[in-house]
């Protein structure tokens, strides 16, 4: 029905999750933004953190965008 990433690069994929929900919850984006980037990134992670790359709510200081 869906896919599955395990090992390695599972870990890799729930770290780089847990960092991109972390990073939207302190944007200064609005709430209902900030909810709905959250959704997307848990739902769909991979194509979710991507997303959030290019398009997500910017911080001044952030380890992927400058």
């Amino acid at each position: 029905m869906g896919y599955e990433v395990t090992g390695p690069l599972g870990l890799l994929v729930l770290v780089l999750n847990v960092y991109a929900i972390l990073q939207t919850a302190r944007s200064n984006a609005p709430g209902i933004v900030r909810a709905l980037w959250v959704v997307l990134i848990i739902v769909l992670p991979f194509v979710g953190f991507i997303a959030w790359i290019l398009l997500g709510p910017r911080e001044t200081h952030s380890l992927f965008r400058r």
